[in-house]
């Protein structure tokens, strides 16, 4: 089947509101898609879909496109059950500050990982670069530079880099990430100006049947091919779906001396001949990043 570019952009309860080509469609569902999706969402944010037109701004989602790809995590009092936080996206964005907050690295480490291992691409977006005149806040983000992250600077309130983020973004749908304070919903509206004192989850519905509060992930167009996802689901995203004995994959700065050590089942801690602790002690790799690798591979909770 052609799917039509038709996506699914917000879900509030029964109704699913559809990006068109035409305009915005409030959509309801068809009951066998619910019957046919019984381990997973039958219906989620970023899936393509045919759909019904049944009245004005109104339809019916008759059937959704098979997902590429998926951010999920274990639905909540389940053992097998997949919450869909956004389909089919294409690359996950970690959005973190210079400073207020100070940058939590383990939880940008954590980000990369599952965007790695739901084999999507990744970058980060240094914001509230204004705070740092001097550029030495901003060195603790090297590493990913180093490690093949494209990494882009930016000020909201400055309105610097963002014709750079806008070009990373362009043509995809991408999962922004990111701890509270960090200038997110600023920078989404430094994007969008002509929306910029609107806020998620305020936009009136479009059948006129009054407003709805959203709580999940929500796709912003920014034009006719590029969406961002604001959600508070992948702030909370847990490592569901990541297979943890290819943790070393995750980490790109890896991979090159990956196939060299002594051990064909070498996890990189402590063994003689490993390639990975050769390239550290050379400082090919980061301390850092490798204390974070040595923590998740332990099992040890995020600290830093």
């Amino acid at each position: 089947m052609d799917w039509p570019s038709n996506v699914v952009i917000r879900g509030h309860g029964q109704y699913y509101d559809v990006q068109t080509p035409s305009g915005l469609v409030r959509c309801t569902l068809r009951g066998v898609l619910k019957r046919i999706r019984r381990k997973t969402d039958p219906v989620a944010v970023g899936d393509r879909v045919d759909l019904t037109v049944t009245g004005p701004n109104q339809g019916v989602i008759e059937a959704v496109a098979p997902r590429r790809r998926s951010l999920s995590r274990l639905a909540r009092g389940t053992q097998d059950v997949e919450q869909v936080i956004l389909a089919n996206p294409d690359q996950m964005v970690a959005v973190f500050a210079v400073a207020e907050p100070v940058p939590h690295l383990r939880m940008l480490d954590r980000f990369l990982i599952i965007a790695e291992a739901h084999g999507l691409s990744a970058a980060v977006c240094v914001n509230k670069i204004d705070l740092d005149p001097s550029g030495a806040l901003r060195r603790v983000f090297d590493p990913y530079r180093a490690a093949g992250y494209p990494v882009v600077e930016t000020s909201a309130r400055a309105g610097v880099g963002l014709p750079e983020l806008r070009g990373l973004l362009a043509g995809k749908i991408s999962a922004l990430s990111g701890p509270s304070g960090v200038g997110k919903s600023s920078l989404i509206n430094a994007l969008r100006p002509e929306h910029a004192g609107e806020r998620v989850g305020e936009i009136s519905a479009v059948t006129g049947k009054g407003r709805h509060t959203t709580t999940g992930t929500y796709l912003i167009r920014l034009d006719a091919d590029t969406y961002i996802a604001d959600t508070p689901g992948i702030r909370q995203l847990s490592f569901w779906g990541v297979d943890f004995s290819r943790l070393d994959h995750f980490f790109p700065e890896f991979r090159r001396h990956l196939g060299e050590c002594y051990y064909a089942d070498c996890e990189h801690l402590d063994e003689p001949g490993c390639a990975v602790l050769a390239a550290l002690e050379a400082g090919a790799i980061d301390l850092e990043r490798y204390a974070s690798y040595q923590a998740l591979r332990a099992g040890q909770p995020d600290q830093r």
